[in-house]
Formats: structure tokens, C-alpha cells, sequence
């Protein structure tokens, strides 16, 4: 049975509370991908929650009812080669803190998933379990999730043999036997283990 997740308290009582999250820290190819939401309280958006739970057809739907209804948003990245450089927690962190700069109108306080903020002059809390603790946080989830998939696909109608639409680049099965007989792309991510063993191959 799951545990119900304690009630969340924000110690911010203003208008411009983002939320921000990420997605694509598993993944061995693309970018990371992360989003800040400043939802409208005017606007209440029904049914936003972990995107992880949610099917493709729902998420792109509340990802066009954020994108329609939110104060602001903001999608950024880090590249594979970003990823490579710095490491994934670190270019996660980056993707974040471009996010949050993107905001127009700019944000008063940060709510981000996870233990840790990302290093932003911003304040805020990490919350822990976040995209199914507070509204903002589920609405950067989404979005996040909706560009790293269309990247995926976008990916995959340049590479059919990979199979990116299906598994989006984690480290599944049908991946690691395409990565094996094909060897990997640009957009692999060099430093991940698999891939590294890949490359020291050729």
C-alpha cells in the first residue's frame, strides 16, 4: 500500500511560486530536460499530477492547458555533450537554472523536485516526491516530460533502427542491442557506461 506523503508546507505566500522538475537523468541518449511553472491561481488546471503516471495522450493534453493557462513556463536543456562534461547531476542543475531564467514574468520562489535546489539566486525548498505534492511542480513535470518524448521521436524518424519512439533512450533491452550492432550516435551520451563500452570498442 503506498504511504501517503505528508502535507507540503511552502513558506512563500506570494503570486510567482515556480515549480520546477526534470526529466532524463536515466536515459542514454538526448538531452536533460527541464521546465519552471508559475501556474495562475485563476486558473486551476484539473488533473495535473507525477508524469510519470500519466498516459502520453492525458500529458499532452495538460502540457497544451499549461502552456495555455500558466503565468509563465519554461522549457531548456542540456546537451549530451553538456551532460558528458559536466556530469548528469550537474548538467540536470544547469537545464533547471536555465528554466528558471527563462521565466517571464520571473520567479519569486522555486518549489524543485528532488533533495537538492540547483544552485539558482532564487529561493526556495526541494521537496522531496514533488510532482505528487504540489500543482506547479506536476505542471514542470509534464512539460518536461512532453519535450524530452518529442525529442525522442524526433530522434527516432532520423534513426528508425534504435528504436527511440518506444523506449525513448533508456536503457532497455531493444537499446543496448541496437547500440551493440549499430554502434552509438552523435546524441549518445559518451560518458554513460554502456555507451563508453560501446565506444571503447571501435
Amino acid at each position: 500500500m503506498a504511504t501517503e506523503l505528508p502535507p507540503l508546507v511552502v513558506d512563500y505566500q506570494g503570486l510567482r511560486l515556480a515549480g520546477v522538475d526534470e526529466v532524463g537523468r536515466g536515459p542514454l541518449v538526448g538531452s536533460v530536460m527541464a521546465a519552471a511553472v508559475i501556474l495562475d491561481p485563476a486558473r486551476p488546471i484539473a488533473g495535473l499530477g507525477d508524469s510519470k503516471t500519466l498516459s502520453a495522450k492525458r500529458r499532452e493534453t495538460l502540457d497544451s492547458e499549461v502552456r495555455d493557462n500558466a503565468l509563465a513556463f519554461a522549457v531548456a536543456e542540456a546537451t549530451p555533450d553538456e551532460i558528458d562534461t559536466l556530469n548528469i547531476y550537474h548538467a540536470t542543475h544547469l537545464a533547471m537554472r536555465r528554466a528558471i531564467d527563462t521565466l517571464t514574468p520571473a520567479a519569486e520562489y522555486l518549489l524543485v523536485d528532488g533533495n537538492r535546489l540547483p544552485g539558482h539566486h532564487v529561493p526556495g525548498q526541494a521537496v522531496v516526491k514533488g510532482d505528487a505534492r504540489h500543482p506547479a511542480i506536476a505542471a514542470a513535470s509534464i512539460l518536461a516530460k512532453v519535450a524530452r518524448d518529442a525529442q525522442m521521436v524526433a530522434l527516432d524518424a532520423r534513426h528508425p533502427d534504435y528504436g527511440f519512439a518506444r523506449h525513448k533512450g533508456y536503457p532497455t533491452r531493444e537499446h543496448l542491442a541496437a547500440l551493440e550492432r549499430l554502434g552509438p550516435l552523435a546524441e549518445h551520451r559518451r560518458s554513460f557506461g554502456p555507451v563508453r563500452r560501446q565506444l571503447a570498442l571501435i
